[in-house]
């Protein structure tokens, strides 16, 4: 009776993708192989691909990015570890849903800022400081990132930002107000300012 039981078991593991796949990331998890977790999830800017190793969150991709090209990046720049576990990026996945759903203003999640250094990383770690519904001018980031003349420098970093959305580079604007160049898309960058503007 048991090894009809088992063989049933066998089989439903065998046949059932799913179940081979959940089976291969609690594997790899529990053999500390999983070096870096990714989902997706749907928000009003379109699918956002969530990376996270044990760290933290380590990437946010818009859609317009070529999640198959991130994914690609991360194995280059982390691991090729990589699997879909959307356990680890639950935490993320539900604080962002509350965000667009008008029910949060800021996040909670640890982040990984491996794939940002020097100024970029400087300028990073001042965005979270710009409050929900507010903006700074690239030129104000730039001077609160201790390099007042590296305006240019603070596009690039907004440009680059590994994790928008979560670190908000999208409340930086040109000095005249308008929107400046967002990994999203212009559209998308609209959505999120004028959500928070509400």
């Amino acid at each position: 009776m048991t090894d009809i039981i088992f063989s049933q078991l066998a089989n439903e593991v065998l046949l059932d993708p799913r179940v081979m796949h959940e089976r291969l990331v609690a594997d790899a998890s529990r053999e500390g192989l999983l070096d870096v977790a990714y989902d997706t999830v749907d928000s009003p800017v379109g699918p956002l691909l969530l990376a996270a190793t044990e760290e933290g969150l380590v990437k946010v991709a818009f859609d317009r990015q070529d999640h198959d090209a991130v994914l690609a990046e991360l194995a280059a720049a982390i691991s090729p570890r990589i699997l879909r576990a959307p356990a680890r990026l639950e935490p993320v996945a539900r604080q962002l849903g509350e965000y667009f759903g008008g029910e949060r203003h800021t996040f909670d999640v640890p982040l990984d800022f491996r794939l940002a250094r020097g100024f970029r990383r400087a300028v990073l770690d001042h965005l979270p400081e710009i409050a929900y519904g507010r903006t700074e001018s690239y030129a104000q980031v730039a001077a609160a990132a201790g390099s007042p003349k590296a305006v240019r420098a603070v596009g690039t970093a907004c440009a680059l930002n590994p994790l928008p959305v979560v670190v908000p580079c999208h409340r930086v604007v040109r000095s005249d107000g308008s929107y400046g160049q967002y990994a999203g898309g212009e559209e998308a960058k609209r959505v999120l300012l004028t959500m928070e503007a509400a």
